[in-house]
């Protein structure tokens, strides 16, 4: 199967993508959604090569760790403190 970028294999694995956030709320973590986990990653995992394989796309979201998407959701957090900061400063 030929390299697409990553978006065009997003509705085919889509129920990885679901069986990954189900997972996660197993470990206790019960506000992730499919967005959160799409886009941690393409922010951590494909922030160099957004072209890929299905079975490499596939076995990202399979390897997903929790600690990964952790960090993506405390960056996340310090990035939107600093833009709220940043808006009170403003005004």
């Amino acid at each position: 199967m030929e390299e697409k970028h990553v978006e065009e294999w997003r509705s085919l694995v889509e129920p990885v993508v679901i069986s990954k956030r189900n997972e996660l709320w197993l470990l206790g973590y019960s506000n992730v959604t499919k967005d959160d986990i799409w886009n941690c990653l393409n922010k951590k995992v494909w922030k160099k090569n957004k072209e890929n394989h299905l079975h490499a796309v596939v076995q990202d979201i399979f390897h997903l760790q929790p600690h990964t998407y952790l960090g993506y959701v405390a960056n996340q957090i310090y990035q939107n403190d600093d833009l709220e900061a940043s808006l009170e400063a403003v005004t």
